[in-house]
């Protein structure tokens, strides 16, 4: 019998506070896991340690430095890490002819670098104690499509969905599987300030075949799927969530 549920699971959801990560950090409560989710502030922290059950995660994955030692401290209270959710995520739309060098490193630090040495991090534990872990993380249609305005934002998820494969490869011969989720427009507040422009919300969405934006609901199926036993034979994937975006 196929089993869609994480009993037991040990998972960590970055940017757990609001939107898409607060769903998806939520939705794996509700199918038995223990979420521990993160946010950049001691405030937001809190916050999601209240609504989960769970101590409070104060974590900012563009600061590489302190990602090792989070791992470690992490381990120790959760007894293990069993799965990882690369949720945390900005954008800052802007045409490529004004993006600062500085706008360029936020956007990467946080979408593909912080992911990449969160990740090698909790890897190095999996490797050591022979645990099986899972990775999903959450790239992006603008990651296989052009998007206006997204040149920086839309690199970064290219990229980690590349790194996705790159580290599934790797990683496949101890059990450890990496997939990815790439949703189109996600109703959330990373999304509000283009949805909400004068005429872009309709100019989308008729991109969209299915004729509708996202909500985080529809997207944390997916991750739940991707992270379980359901999906043991799946890795190096992406799975677009885009309403038929991406079919143009």
């Amino acid at each position: 019998m196929v089993n869609f549920g994480l009993d037991g699971k040990q998972i960590l959801v970055t940017g757990a506070g609001r939107g898409l990560g607060r769903a998806i950090a939520d939705a794996l409560t509700g199918l038995g896991a223990t979420v521990y989710g993160t946010s950049r502030t001691a405030a937001g922290a809190q916050a999601i340690a209240e609504r989960l059950g769970t101590p409070a995660q104060v974590l900012d994955v563009a600061e590489t430095a302190s990602l090792a030692t989070f791992v470690d401290e992490l381990d120790q209270t959760s007894g293990g890490i069993d799965m990882l959710v690369n949720n945390a995520g900005i954008n800052i739309p802007k045409p490529a002819t004004t993006l600062t060098e500085n706008d360029w490193d936020s956007v990467f630090g946080t979408n593909l670098k912080g992911p990449f040495f969160l990740s090698t991090a909790l890897a190095r534990s999996w490797l050591t104690s022979g645990r099986r872990g899972a990775i999903v993380n959450i790239a992006s249609q603008a990651g296989m499509v052009a998007i206006e305005d997204r040149a920086a934002y839309g690199t970064s998820k290219a990229g980690l969905i590349h790194l996705t494969k790159s580290l599934a490869l790797e990683w496949a011969a101890a059990g450890i599987r990496v997939n990815a989720v790439a949703p189109t427009f996600v109703r959330t507040e990373l999304t509000e300030s283009t949805l909400s422009q004068p005429g872009r919300a309709a100019e989308l969405l008729d991109r969209i075949p299915l004729g509708r934006f996202g909500e985080p609901e529809d997207i944390v199926g997916a991750v739940a799927f991707l992270l379980g036993d359901a999906a043991a034979l799946i890795t190096g994937h992406t799975l677009t969530i885009d309403g038929g975006y991406t079919i143009h």
